[in-house]
């Protein structure tokens, strides 16, 4: 559970008490109902990272763009995942490496769903010299999200899979990746921050070992034969 879940049920729970207290039961009701649902909202589930040679997706979500861009004047795939409400908001790191850039942007509030909010939303973009490939990652705000989180600093060591941030509410993570590696998703599926597999490299075999199995990696088998 994230701290804030806690924190924001905690506050609910209180003033649905009070409101019980001063107003009547029909008054703490909605109170309650939203308290529980903060506390479902920031969950953080342990996932199991899968071992082998390959990017997994910073973020839970459905897969809404895959295509090849150009990114600071270099050919990149670029591959979008929308959160909606339902969905883990945790990021987690797409590749374990060095934190070589961060950079923060306000911005509009676009539907996060919407090829706009890419460019135009509040976003922070996230740079990771992994040990074989260079990954950009952004956290972008959506219509309800209005703030991100990131836990970690310029030059930190992350592991891939290792939570680093947050997006409150409805978002979008798009992912940079270079054309060394082949995506394994297709728009419209689901994956799962830590434990999908995104890409691998264009030279390894089709099949990747992996250390997660069962309800914790969505679509592993499918994510191997694109």
């Amino acid at each position: 559970m994230v701290l804030d879940g806690i924190l924001y049920g905690l506050a609910l729970a209180l003033m649905g008490g009070g409101a019980a207290y001063w107003l009547g039961w029909g008054w703490a009701i909605p109170l309650w109902l939203l308290a529980a649902f903060a506390l479902y909202f920031f969950r953080d589930p342990e996932r199991l990272i899968p071992a082998g040679d390959g990017i997994v997706s910073p973020a839970d979500g459905r897969i809404v763009d895959v295509r090849q861009i150009e990114w600071e004047g270099q050919p990149c795939w670029k591959i979008s995942i929308f959160l909606n409400i339902f969905n883990v908001h945790v990021n987690r790191a797409p590749v374990g490496g060095i934190i070589r850039s961060q950079v923060y942007r306000p911005g509009k509030f676009h539907v996060a769903s919407r090829p706009q909010a890419s460019a135009e939303n509040e976003q922070n973009t996230v740079t990771i010299d992994g040990d074989r490939h260079t990954v950009v990652f952004k956290q972008i705000a959506g219509l309800v999200a209005r703030r991100i989180v990131f836990t970690r600093k310029v030059g930190d060591r992350v592991e891939r899979g290792e939570r680093v941030g947050l997006i409150k509410f409805g978002s979008r993570v798009d992912l940079f990746l270079p054309l060394a590696v082949a995506p394994l998703v297709a728009v419209g599926d689901r994956v799962k921050g830590g434990s999908s597999w995104i890409a691998r490299p264009a030279t390894a075999p089709p099949e990747m070992p992996a250390a997660a199995t069962g309800s914790d990696v969505i679509g592993v088998e499918q994510l191997q034969n694109p």
